[in-house]
């Protein structure tokens, strides 16, 4: 009769070779060098039974014999790890015995219906078996099928040509138990692909030949060239067909299995995962030990601490909730910082509850500790939502220390926006967090309740709150309409709706009341950010040549810049200019150092870089506000890298000087503020009110203060993968920053001048593994890249004369960086092989220009520095 399916002759055994290879390396490497194995063997087929109701069921036995393990390129003997081994050394004898044990396939139409095996089978010999079974799946006229194979249930699609079937799986649609986690943020993120192809070529109506290979590849989105991909192929060959036994009768599939072998039962022909254990591996405190002395506060800018940091994490990640708490519980204190990082970027559920336990938000002498757990809350990678139903609880709960308290509402606004970036919004946890935040903001009386409700918003960007921050920014007075203001500047422009843009306008008009030079400049730069109507773009332009002093010129170098950079508004304003050539000249020829100006700080082919620095005065050369950021963008994704504002006010007095109008009763005030990797940190006060700065300007050391130190966990992925022929591949990929920025500010009346600096300090260092871990061998690749750098900024203003000397310096030190890439093949005893490849380079110091003139200004401060001792008053 006519079947749809692979049919096998009666009374035929048919023998084939098989053989399943593993490959891992770099991404464009050729396969004869890689790391990994063959396994290959015999395999018998015969037919059993054939339904004599419908001649497309059939029960065929498959049986594996022969079984070989070798390397899959040459190796000379003194780097093979399998020399004088045999297979029941390599193997192990009851696995050997496990894998030759028959399996049974129940085919119906080419699909495979049924998979018999042993119950109590290893679960890794049960794979293989797995692997073997799914090549024999096939239909043979072209198309489409959802079918089920070791790899899940897949998308599958067909091609024949006449003896020729290609079998095309698409493994993203895979349902399979899936293990893993990825980054939050795409730039810091990994790419996968992952292909399947399966080649049969028929004879005489059953398989002459099968070719299958699998392909998955990982590329660092932020460095394309540092990527892994392992390759799986299988092949299955006929040899000869010969005389084989013959045909069981029966009418059920049950009861000629049964007759066959009682102990057979239906297995699933998806995989099952497989648990590896580890035999050496250290415990959490014997890996802490080894890594201790990296971690000590002054060696946090080296690419050693993050590597400790990493390899710290992922033995975390392992351990009971027991062994943390015991490192954590006996450690000196100068160390435990740096613990706290690593426990909390371990999100685990035990990590989680130990270090809730051990933090004792009642106690204030602890602070330091609970500060760095909530801002590694704040930069995690996967957050959980019990994270943050944990943390709303704490903020419920009695917080001895206030700033931690104001920390606390900060960060969990950053969690609300992780976790709704991943479809979380209506998670009971999140809806909760977002309704206390919105509602404590509307009855918050105290401005500095008030001001840590707008940070946690200025973290969450939700939508629902835009009409509340606007209410704000127009209404309320200096510091808390400037916070509302640059909280609606961190939106997608596609959220900004035309209320917002009304808003905006009004402020920088002032059309309803005065408001201060920085929030109205914060107006503006929204306006020209959101995708400006002419005629928005014409008003501010008018306006520039009526503003105050130093207002002005920071409008027109902001304009200038949105046309040198060719920002998205640069079109609007060339049209602009164009057609208001007539009265241009005397408006925008106004003197003035205030400034605005964005370059390039590297231009990749993955992954570019932009700074923008932004500086305003008041009129009488004191500072207002420094803003420097740092985006990192790809084609698809953007990260705001950092932030770092320096603001000042009511500084005047201390030159006698004249306050702007509108500013007279500002209170003294000067303090930082930071955004890292989009989460926006608490701001941290230099001083407040004439007698703190006084005390502080005449003990005067221009100490830098530490705005953020630590470790960062930025890139978080992890994939378990089932290969088709049966083993378990694993990628991993790990990215630390170990991060210290500072700022100061001091003052020389002496001299009549100020400098503002701020120093990072950062070491990144990041590894990839990839593995197959077939049992009895493992085989993989492990990439390193690390690097260290500072990047340095001053900004010096003598006010002695207008208008003043402003000299600003961006730097950057030269900075090793290192990669490594090891690839490995070893044995459960210890043999191991090994091919190892390094390169360094020294990565070029940088002075950046930024714009002209601020060099020409810089040569005049250290002109006058020289003489500058003879022309005090």
């Amino acid at each position: 009769g006519h079947t749809t399916g692979p049919s096998l002759n009666n009374d035929k055994l048919y023998k084939f070779a098989y053989s399943a290879e593993v490959y891992v390396d770099q991404v464009k490497a050729s396969l004869q060098k890689s790391a990994g194995y063959r396994i290959s063997s015999g395999v018998d087929v015969n037919l059993l039974w054939r339904n004599p109701e419908n001649d497309d069921d059939q029960l065929i036995k498959v049986t594996i014999r022969d079984v070989q393990v070798e390397n899959v390129n040459e190796r000379p003997a003194a780097k093979n790890i399998f020399k004088g081994k045999s297979t029941v050394k390599i193997i192990g004898k009851e696995y050997l015995e496990a894998l030759q044990r028959p399996i049974v396939l129940e085919l119906v139409r080419g699909k495979v219906k049924n998979f018999y095996s042993y119950q109590n089978e290893p679960v890794f010999t049960q794979n293989i078996k797995r692997g073997l079974a799914s090549l024999f799946q096939l239909q043979l006229h072209s198309g489409a099928a959802r079918e089920v194979d070791i790899s899940g249930k897949c998308n599958t699609t067909y091609h024949v040509r006449q003896d020729q079937v290609t079998k095309i799986k698409d493994l993203e649609s895979c349902e399979i138990e899936k293990q893993g986690f990825t980054s939050h943020n795409r730039i810091l993120d990994v790419n996968t692909k992952a292909t399947s192809a399966t080649i049969y070529v028929l004879e005489d109506s059953f398989f002459k030949s099968i070719k299958a290979e699998e392909n998955y590849v990982w590329l660092l989105n932020s460095r394309r060239k540092t990527g892994a991909k392992i390759v799986s192929k299988q092949r299955l060959e006929l040899k000869s067909v010969q005389a084989g036994p013959g045909l069981i009768a029966g009418k059920q599939v049950a009861s000629v299995i049964k007759t066959l072998d009682s102990s057979y039962i239906a297995v699933p022909l998806v995989a099952e995962p497989v648990q590896s254990e580890c035999k050496k591996c250290p415990s959490l405190s014997e890996h802490w030990q080894s890594i201790r002395e990296q971690m000590y506060p002054e060696k946090l800018s080296k690419a050693e601490a993050a590597r400790s940091f990493l390899s710290f994490i992922k033995s975390i990640r392992k351990a009971t909730k027991e062994e943390i708490l015991q490192i954590i519980r006996n450690e000196k204190k100068e160390l435990l910082p740096q613990i706290v990082d690593a426990v909390t970027f371990a999100q685990t559920p035990a990590s989680l509850e130990a270090v809730l336990e051990f933090l004792d938000f009642k106690d204030a002498s602890t602070s330091t500790l609970q500060e760095r757990f909530l801002y590694a809350c704040g930069f995690a990678s996967h957050p959980s939502e019990m994270l943050l139903k944990s943390l709303t609880a704490k903020f419920k709960g009695d917080i001895a220390n206030e700033e931690i308290r104001e920390t606390l509402v900060i960060v969990m606004g950053a969690l609300i926006r992780k976790l709704c970036d991943r479809e979380g919004c209506k998670l009971p946890a999140v809806v909760e967090a977002k309704r206390m935040i919105l509602n404590r903001l509307e009855k918050a009386k105290k401005d500095d309740n008030v001001r840590m409700y707008l940070l946690a918003l200025k973290n969450a960007l939700l939508p629902e709150a835009i009409p509340v921050l606007l209410k704000y920014a127009e209404s309320e007075e200096g510091p808390i309409s400037n916070l509302a203001a640059t909280a609606l500047q961190r939106y997608d422009p596609s959220f900004l709706t035309k209320e917002v843009k009304k808003t905006m306008n009004r402020i920088y008009h002032q059309n309803r009341k005065v408001h201060e030079k920085t929030v109205r400049t914060t107006a503006a730069a929204i306006i020209l950010n959101s995708n400006p109507s002419y005629m928005e773009v014409k008003n501010i332009l008018l306006s520039i040549g009526e503003l105050p002093l130093e207002m002005n010129k920071y409008m027109l170098s902001m304009v200038q810049d949105i046309i040198n950079f060719e920002m998205p508004a640069s079109k609007t304003v060339r049209q602009v200019l164009k057609d208001m050539r007539a009265h241009n000249y005397d408006r925008f020829s106004k003197t003035g150092s205030s400034s605005a100006y964005s370059g390039y700080i590297t231009r990749g082919p993955d992954v570019s870089s932009t700074y923008s620095l932004d500086i305003l005065y008041s009129g009488s050369g004191i500072l207002r506000r420094s803003n420097l950021n740092i985006h990192i963008f790809d084609r698809n994704a953007e990260l705001h890298a950092s932030q770092v504002v320096i603001e000042a006010q009511g500084l005047e007095s201390i030159i006698a000087a004249t306050p702007d109008e509108g500013e007279e009763n500002l209170d003294s005030f000067a303090g930082m503020s930071a955004i890292l990797f989009d989460v926006q940190l608490r701001p941290v006060t230099f001083f407040e009110g004439y007698g703190d700065l006084m005390s502080k300007m005449l003990s005067a050391t221009g100490d830098p203060i530490s705005v953020v130190k630590g470790l960062i966990l930025l890139t978080d992925y992890s994939q378990e993968i089932q290969l088709q022929s049966g083993p378990r591949a694993s990628a991993e990929f790990l990215g630390g920053l170990a991060i210290d920025i500072s700022g100061g500010m001091e003052f020389s009346l002496w001299y009549r001048e100020s400098k503002t600096n701020v120093k990072n300090r950062i070491a990144v260092f990041l590894s990839g593994n990839t593995e197959v871990d077939s049992f009895f061998i493992k085989t993989g690749m492990e990439t390193t890249l690390e690097v260290e750098t500072a990047l340095d900024f001053v900004s010096t203003v003598q006010f002695s004369q207008y208008p003043f000397l402003v000299c600003m310096q961006m730097d950057r030190v030269e900075s090793p960086f290192r990669r490594y890439v090891t690839k490995y093949e070893s044995l459960p005893s210890g043999r191991r092989y090994t091919a190892r490849r390094a390169k360094a380079e020294l990565l070029a110091g940088n002075e950046y220009p930024l714009h002209q003139e601020n060099s020409n200004m810089c040569r005049k401060v250290f002109d006058t520095k020289s003489d500058s001792s003879s022309n005090w008053f």
